[in-house]
């Protein structure tokens, strides 16, 4: 199967491509030289390498940007899904759209499956279920991924950032960390994201599908993970509440996504807790007394 694979630089991108150049020949864009908000130049693109399957996994992901910015993040996250959609459709490719927890608002009790009604609170959430909304109407052959709290090896990401201040209290520069308690979601690896994505596409079955790290956790706990994995357990962690300080975007306070299609198909992804020691061990991380892991 040919695939045209969008986003192909972006962390998710960079995980997909070796996966799916496995068993298909994957062509990948990104910008600057492919802008999937240019409409004329997708549809060329797509009847130049008339693409069985368009996997898209560009996006503007930056939420606070989203939040400065909401009309650029609306070309982004859904006029450019249009376009792809459209120039799916004009050579009979399947679709797959990334999205994201976003969607939804955050005031559930529990976590959301994947028929739950959508009401985003923020840019971000709007403009990515703009994305949805096309990939859903304008094709018969679409998936619609839904994913939290993404990460990877490469690339700046949460764990990263916590990792890195956690260095600089062992080295004297700040006292402690401090990461709220009430925004909660899936912490997910990429290469258990992608690995997924590869199986869901062999399937065939469209629909709307929630990959994520099984299991639920607040910032705060994702955090305390990453330094315990790392043997950095001993630098001070506070709790505090997302009301300590300002940001442009509001993210919803309790958004986790629960996986029931994709798994009704066999198509799972390993504990959230797991997946974070994988990624110690991938990165590298040194612990703090100076051993390898």
């Amino acid at each position: 199967m040919r695939i045209l694979l969008t986003g192909h630089l972006g962390q998710l991108g960079r995980t997909l491509l070796p996966l799916l150049a496995r068993n298909h020949a994957v062509e990948g864009i990104d910008l600057p030289a492919h802008d999937i908000t240019d409409r004329t130049a997708m549809l060329a693109l797509a009847a130049q390498v008339h693409p069985d399957f368009i996997l898209n996994s560009a996006a503007m992901t930056n939420v606070d940007g989203c939040a400065r910015d909401p009309e650029l993040a609306y070309r982004a996250n859904g006029m450019g899904v249009q376009n792809l959609a459209l120039a799916a459709a004009s050579v009979g490719a399947e679709f797959m759209q990334i999205s994201t927890n976003e969607v939804f608002d955050g005031t559930a009790t529990e976590p959301y499956h994947e028929w739950a009604s959508c009401r985003p609170i923020n840019a971000y959430g709007r403009s990515k279920l703009a994305g949805e909304w096309y990939a859903q109407h304008l094709l018969t052959r679409a998936y619609i991924v839904r994913t939290a709290w993404l990460y990877a090896v490469e690339g700046r990401n949460f764990p990263h950032r916590m990792l890195e201040l956690a260095d600089e209290v062992l080295a004297g520069k700040r006292s402690s960390l401090s990461v709220v308690t009430d925004e909660v979601g899936n912490p997910t690896y990429v290469v258990d994201l992608a690995e997924a994505i590869v199986k869901l596409i062999d399937t065939h079955a469209y629909g709307i599908y929630h990959l994520v790290n099984e299991g639920v956790a607040s910032r705060f706990e994702f955090a305390q993970a990453l330094l315990e994995t790392s043997g950095r357990g001993n630098v001070p962690l506070t709790p505090i509440t997302s009301g300590a300080f300002q940001r442009a975007s509001t993210p919803p306070p309790y958004a986790p996504l629960t996986n029931t299609a994709a798994a009704a198909l066999g198509i799972r992804l390993r504990p959230w807790r797991d997946a974070v020691a994988a990624f110690i061990a991938d990165a590298g991380y040194r612990r703090s007394d100076g051993e390898g892991l």
